[in-house]
């Protein structure tokens, strides 16, 4: 396992679901009491270490960055009842981060599915979210897109060893693009976990539950997208499977009108871990 950056805090909090409570923990970066936050989350089957790169470059333009494992993900709790594993429960959990940092504003990177968190929460009145970034994901899900995700989340292989739950993730997560060897590694050492006298993905698989009961139609969150005020970047991996580029045209007109920055040979979703994958979103977080 490799070394936590010695600048990471490591925290924790409760949050309630409909069987009781549950623990979320989180990954800080920068100075507690840095006068701007910025709360990144990861997409559906990832967890808040991926945004170690881009918490350090933040952390150094003098942002605090909370990274939490979204329930059921990672480092936190897994639900009894698989049902639990909804927007309504993500959106509840990360009101209780925002509560629990005593913060009345955020700025919010989402990854994938924690770009859709983020656009819910942003979409409500008197949202705490004063900066919205959205990584590779919009308001409109195709179905062919959710049947492809259904293809691997949630399977729960069990792996012989750290070499072999490498390839499998450089095979999953394939449309991230080129990343180094050491971020491979990098994301294999939070990835997974010791069971079984192999490894397993760091996720609950009866995630799988809610993507199987989504994928047989398309889903339109457009209202929700309509109602944003808040100022928006949209990332784009031209070769996004979720995100088209007929859908990325489409939201430059309505809603939050954002901000967009198309990156090259990458598809769905960016990584964050390039240098011209993290300048762009530093540089627009940094702005007065």
């Amino acid at each position: 396992m490799q070394a936590d950056p010695p600048s990471m805090r490591h925290g924790h909090f409760q949050a309630l679901d409909a069987t009781g409570f549950h623990t979320v923990r989180y990954v800080e970066h920068g100075a507690p009491d840095a006068a701007r936050t910025v709360v990144c989350v990861h997409g559906l089957t990832r967890n808040g270490r991926d945004f170690d790169p881009l918490a350090g470059k933040l952390a150094e333009a003098g942002f605090r960055v909370v990274c939490p494992d979204i329930v059921g993900r990672g480092r936190s709790d897994r639900l009894p009842d698989p049902a639990g594993y909804n927007y309504g429960q993500y959106q509840q959990d990360m009101a209780a981060l925002i509560a629990h940092l005593r913060l009345d504003k955020v700025d919010w990177v989402g990854t994938s599915m924690g770009g859709l968190i983020g656009m819910l929460l942003a979409a409500r009145p008197g949202t705490p979210i004063a900066r919205l970034v959205v990584n590779d994901i919009g308001p409109f899900l195709p179905k062919a897109a959710l049947v492809r995700l259904a293809q691997y989340v949630g399977l729960d292989p069990l792996l012989p060893d750290r070499a072999a739950g490498e390839a499998y993730l450089r095979q999953v997560f394939a449309p991230f693009g080129l990343m180094s060897d050491a971020d491979w590694q990098a994301m294999a050492a939070h990835s997974l976990v010791a069971a079984d006298g192999g490894f397993r993905l760091a996720y609950d698989p009866a995630i799988r539950q809610g993507l199987l009961a989504a994928q047989d139609k398309d889903i339109d969150l457009w209202p929700v997208w309509d109602a944003i005020r808040v100022p928006t970047l949209l990332l784009w991996g031209r070769h996004s499977d979720l995100l088209t580029a007929d859908l990325v045209a489409a939201m430059q007109q309505r809603g939050p009108k954002p901000t967009l920055v198309a990156l090259e040979d990458v598809g769905h979703a960016p990584p964050l871990r390039a240098p011209d994958q993290i300048r762009p979103v530093v540089e627009w977080l940094s702005q007065p």
